[in-house]
């Protein structure tokens, strides 16, 4: 990310958010027609876990298009379904699309719906390198979650010394939160030993400290930085989404990123990209891109921009599978 770039704060609709602004660097002089796909503003709900994710492809779009601004908001995942559905936005990305019911109201609002997955995520869980854990299995994880398993050395010999398990996710309202509410407890409560962080960020940084947490987080946090910056310049990435080459991925060092058991196998895996497109690592779930705005209209023109080529080779470099692509070879320990 070019350490020169701006950055402004907007307020719209009662919401906050930190935007980032294109370098100055402008890769086409022409300016385009007033309120096409490429000039104009587009006001977008994104699911904070996925903040990493949705920068890296505004700032490309934007460095392409100089004449085009997509507006971020980064919420819960509740709060952007309630602002795409209450036209504060015009555009979302959040981990499920939009209902039947939720489509029939826009349509009575003179708004037509497109949406499509994009790419797949995985759910990481992550322990200090300190922890000896190295594997989990779904029972052993859905009792801790729900506080049936509270202390480490519940989980084997030679955990004693770490004492209570701590369970850390971003916040109350998080998709990662739902996921595992919904997908693994099936509704079940979570335990007294569930904190909340705040953000992604703030859990990588707790697990990192503390030798007893167990933290619950999208995988791309692991394989991409972490304050959301993409390696190396905006102009590099825009370069590297044209090409159709492959490059291998590993996890941060900071943190050890738990295998996870196959339900009904012996085997246990990591959420590489390879195992998510071969459907191997069990904790997956699908990312939707949303757009209430015309073809023509830049809403529209970033929808088409994250859901085709480049786009998604864009999310290929993050870490999780995009929808529309192959999937790449990836280092395995």
């Amino acid at each position: 990310m070019n350490l020169n770039k701006l950055f402004k704060s907007l307020a719209v609709a009662g919401m906050t958010a930190l935007v980032a602004v294109a370098p100055g660097c402008k890769k086409y002089s022409k300016i385009p027609a007033e309120g096409s796909s490429t000039n104009g503003i587009t006001r977008l709900a994104c699911d904070a876990t996925f903040e990493n994710i949705m920068q890296q492809e505004i700032e490309v779009f934007e460095y392409i298009y100089p004449h085009a601004d997509v507006l971020p908001y980064y919420l819960d995942e509740k709060a952007c379904i309630d602002s795409i559905l209450e036209l504060k936005v015009n555009a979302a990305l959040t981990t499920r699309p939009l209902s039947e019911k939720e489509i029939t109201y826009l349509q009575s609002k003179k708004k037509k719906v497109f949406q499509q997955c994009v790419a797949i995520d995985a759910v990481a869980l992550i322990v200090n390198k300190d922890n000896p854990l190295d594997r989990i299995d779904l029972k052993d994880l859905e009792d801790i979650l729900t506080g049936k398993i509270q202390d480490w050395d519940q989980m084997g010999p030679g955990m004693k010394k770490l004492g209570k398990i701590d369970v850390v996710f971003e916040h109350e309202g998080a998709s990662t939160v739902n996921f595992m509410r919904d997908s693994l407890l099936n509704g079940a409560s979570f335990g007294d030993n569930v904190y909340a962080q705040g953000s992604s960020q703030a859990v990588y940084d707790a697990v990192m400290a503390r030798k007893n947490a167990i933290g619950v987080l999208g995988v791309s946090w692991l394989s991409s930085d972490l304050d959301g910056t993409p390696a190396g310049s905006t102009e590099e990435l825009a370069k590297a989404s044209e090409k159709s080459d492959t490059t291998v991925l590993d996890f941060k060092p900071d943190v050890k990123v738990l295998k996870v058991q196959q339900p009904g196998t012996p085997t246990y895996w990591k959420p590489y990209q390879q195992y998510i497109f071969e459907g191997k690592y069990p904790l997956l779930r699908s990312i939707y891109m949303i757009t209430t705005s015309v073809p023509g209209a830049p809403a529209h023109g970033f929808y088409s921009f994250v859901t085709g080529v480049q786009g998604q080779k864009l999310m290929l470099m993050t870490g999780i599978l995009p929808s529309h692509m192959h999937a790449r070879k990836v280092k395995v320990e």
